[in-house]
């Protein structure tokens, strides 16, 4: 089964849209530039059904869920070059992309930690005070290149702008499903980050509920709005852009800057500098904007001890019901590289306390990013 469909408003232009299917029933999507030849493959492997078994525990402590998914433990972890299984497949071996190539491939995750599927749940023993619930949702994975040694930071512009356009195809079509209450895009890139694969990829996840650290910066936003009449997001970027002190890099749509209160050793917040909830709101140009500024910064963050920097680009997008009002798109990209050869853990009291100790003023860091070319 597969199919096909054009491109969408705010696509590149003449880009191309594929949808099929994986042999065991999971989704894929093909993003591809113009001129590319059509993704008809199809995936003969034989394969074992998708886990359904995800759970949620709510604590009542903390007032978070937390999303159990122990089929997890046994997913593919750091193979060699030769059996990525992100690599398009070849006529001697088959991969999760049938294709023998693609620019941008979205599907959804063999190892789900939220399943669109998930079993109901009958936990016998829980506290009273303790809530569960199926661990309804959906993960994707979005391989950004079939390039296995490539990195967003080597994509060129018009290939970065691509995975955008993707990011926001998923975007609407995650936050349209029953009960998904918010769409996170992301992507761990490094082995100290806690990578399982190494080809240049990144995931979405549709959570089922908000998660704690939306809820927070949009309570702060409400309030904020209720004391001033004022955006808080766009309150601290013109704080960021008026001090100019910590800014790394700005185009005419988007704005790059250390936060004051940075918590990372290595901390940049890319921001547009017209207030929109989520990635399918950016208009054209200011997704070809951001696009020239998040490789610049890449480029930058790679450069700082001369080989590859390990990082988290968390997306910051609004949830699909209450607080939308407040919300802001923002890109957050941390490192826990603390210097050339040492990391930043997490100890007692970032881990136990939430209470953050950095060993960099974000000055300093803003100023060597700046002085990279």
């Amino acid at each position: 089964m597969s199919g096909s469909d054009e491109a969408s408003a705010g696509w590149s232009a003449g880009g191309k849209r594929t949808v099929s299917l994986l042999a065991d029933g999971r989704e894929i999507i093909y993003f591809d530039l113009p001129g590319a030849p059509a993704r008809t493959a199809t995936d003969p492997r034989e394969l074992d059904p998708v886990s359904t078994a995800s759970q949620l525990r709510h604590d009542p402590v903390l007032d978070e869920w937390v999303v159990l998914a122990s089929h997890r433990q046994n997913r593919t972890f750091l193979p060699p070059a030769d059996e990525c299984p992100l690599c398009p497949s070849t006529d001697g071996r088959h991969t999760e992309i049938p294709s023998s190539d693609y620019d941008v491939a979205v599907f959804e995750n063999r190892f789900p930690s939220l399943s669109t599927h998930a079993d109901p749940v009958d936990v016998p023993g829980l506290p009273e005070l303790v809530d569960s619930a199926p661990g309804i949702g959906r993960c994707e994975v979005v391989c950004f290149t079939s390039d296995h040694n490539a990195a967003f930071a080597t994509l060129s512009p018009a290939h970065a702008r691509l995975v955008v356009d993707a990011w926001a195809d998923r975007t609407t079509e995650l936050s349209a499903l029953p009960g998904v209450a918010q769409v996170f895009c992301f992507e761990n890139r490094g082995a100290a980050i806690g990578v399982t694969l190494s080809h240049p990829h990144g995931q979405i996840y549709a959570y089922p509920f908000v998660t704690p650290k939306t809820r927070q910066m949009l309570g702060n936003a409400a309030a904020h709005a209720e004391r001033t009449g004022r955006n808080l997001f766009a309150d601290v970027l013109a704080g960021e852009r008026k001090s100019g002190a910590r800014v790394v890099a700005a185009t005419e749509h988007w704005t790059a800057f250390v936060p004051a209160a940075a918590r990372w050793p290595v901390e940049v917040h890319l921001y547009p500098h017209r207030r929109v909830p989520d990635i399918p709101s950016l208009s054209d140009a200011e997704r070809d904007d951001f696009t020239h500024l998040y490789l610049d910064v890449l480029r930058r963050l790679d450069a700082m001890y001369d080989k590859p920097l390990p990082y988290i680009a968390a997306w910051h997008q609004a949830p699909t019901g209450p607080g939308r009002e407040h919300a802001y798109l923002h890109l957050q990209l941390t490192s826990i590289q603390r210097s050339a050869d040492k990391l930043k853990y997490l100890a007692g009291s970032e881990s136990a306390m939430g209470a953050f100790i950095t060993d960099v003023l974000p000055e300093a860091v803003a100023e060597r990013l700046r002085g990279i070319r």
